[in-house]
């Protein structure tokens, strides 16, 4: 009966929306505990969040016991894109909420349990009206469309862990995940940028490159000059779902070595996943010149898949070291490897489902490719624990890392920039059983301008939160 209560539980929390998270496209921390302190968590017991953060720690239960744990954060991201003579265009994604929930039960050296968290996201929200839906055709026709600019980002995961210890000082941990993701995408692409991925006009784009069927089905129908494209392909304004989606596999490794009395060393991997290509239903609208004026708009819908986007290989080391019995601090060192899993970003649209004169469409392809060639990312993360008095845990700390995403790839869209994180929080015990912890951090603002694009985009965080709930028994 108490598993079938924690699988509901499981299943309301899996509604769980998109993040814009601070370490690239990572959360800075899983779990109150761990992100009060900077996101270090390697080394010491932070609850249930251990089965990400690093599942050898659950082992640090004392045997005979369970914990369940639930949870909920707010993430308010403040993003702001910038041209030259024309109004700033803000994101009014700004918002995002995402649950959490966790049951661990030790039995002799043996914990195991079963999660569920969000990995992390990102997500833009420009309207309508912004200089973002401006337009220039390739034949120099100036513009707005009216067409929205967002996009939204979301991953999951439903963990399984294990822990076992293999001596008074060492234990190990791993994981099997199974993952789902969501994504909508609302973007505009000014006709001459257009014209320029297509090869319809020099130079080449420095963005990227699109080929297929489709866009030499253009001549057939007599197309001279385009205004724009727009990739529609959105479930709406409905942070609970996205339009394409994907599920798949992946799986973490770790350890913890108690060194000394005070030192705990403790070290995790993360293989990079194993998700589908995300697909979904959409829509390409374009303003195109048939001849007449720049005046024909087509909308044709069909089918997208986002091909291989996946989480990368993640590996790291920390410390715990217990100064005496009211002070512990910590300290972890990560590397997130973006290189690898962000080198681009690949959507493939089929024609499907038109009617009229557009049905000669249906069937062909487009292939668009923007480049993203992230670097890999170093994060290294400081905190500290005070018990102040029995009940109350006072915690601080720092997340430091390097922003991924190169000048000359900055998309407006995907600005996921942030640098470093200030975190605060505390931990409060209401009962033998139950305790409560809160974690409170704040990310700087950063500004990077694309010299491709001449946009500046400014990506800072404020206000950001968790909150969670713990009982034993």
């Amino acid at each position: 009966m108490k598993l079938k209560k924690i699988a509901a539980l499981l299943a309301i929390a899996g509604l769980s929306g998109s993040a814009f998270a601070t370490n690239g496209m990572n959360m800075e921390g899983y779990g109150p505990v761990g992100t009060a302190m900077g996101g270090a968590s390697f080394a010491y017991d932070n609850g249930t969040a251990g089965m990400i953060n690093n599942p050898a720690t659950l082992g640090f239960m004392a045997s005979g016991t369970s914990r369940f744990d639930i949870a909920v954060g707010g993430l308010h991201p403040d993003v702001t894109s910038k041209m030259a003579g024309v109004p700033n265009a803000n994101s009014g994604g700004d918002a995002y909420y995402m649950p959490a929930v966790g049951y661990i039960r030790k039995d002799g050296k043996l914990a195991w349990g079963i999660g569920m968290m969000a990995q992390g996201g990102m997500g833009t929200e420009y309207g309508k009206n912004s200089f973002l839906s401006g337009y220039q055709s390739m034949g120099g026709a100036q513009g707005v469309s009216g067409l929205e600019n967002r996009s939204e980002l979301g991953i999951g995961r439903v963990i399984f862990p294990l822990s076992y210890d293999v001596s008074d000082t060492l234990k190990i941990g791993g994981s099997v995940d199974y993952l789902w993701g969501g994504l909508d995408i609302q973007m505009q692409m000014p006709g001459t940028t257009f014209g320029q991925f297509a090869g319809f006009m020099p130079p080449a784009s420095p963005l990227g490159y699109a080929t297929g069927s489709m866009i030499q089905a253009f001549g057939a129908f007599g197309v001279r000059d385009v205004g724009y494209a727009h990739f529609d392909f959105s479930e709406g304004g409905n942070h609970m779902k996205q339009e394409l989606t994907t599920t798949g596999w992946a799986g973490n490794l770790g350890f913890t070595w108690q060194a000394s009395p005070q030192l705990t060393i403790g070290g995790v991997y993360h293989a990079k996943t194993s998700l589908d290509d995300m697909s979904g239903n959409g829509k390409i609208n374009m303003l195109v010149n048939m001849g007449g004026g720049l005046n024909v708009p087509m909308s044709v819908t069909g089918k997208l898949k986002v091909v291989d986007f996946q989480w990368p290989e993640t590996y790291g080391i920390g410390m715990a070291y217990q100064v005496n019995e009211r002070l512990m601090l910590a300290a972890d060192y990560k590397r997130i490897g973006w290189a690898d899993s962000m080198k681009d970003f690949k959507m493939q649209f089929t024609a499907s489902g038109n009617a009229g004169t557009l049905a000669g469409l249906n069937g062909t392809s487009m292939t668009a490719v923007l480049y993203q060639n992230w670097d890999d990312q170093n994060v290294f993360m400081f905190g500290g624990a005070y018990k102040y008095s029995n009940e109350l845990t006072l915690r601080a700390g720092v997340n430091l890392a390097n922003n991924p995403i190169p000048k000359k790839y900055l998309n407006a869209l995907f600005p996921a920039t942030i640098k470093d994180t200030l975190t605060l929080g505390f931990g409060y015990a209401v009962s033998k059983a139950g305790s409560v912890d809160f974690s409170y951090t704040y990310a700087p603002e950063v500004s990077e301008t694309n010299p491709n694009t001449a946009i500046k985009t400014t990506h800072g965080q404020s206000n950001n939160w968790q909150a969670m709930y713990s009982h034993r028994f």
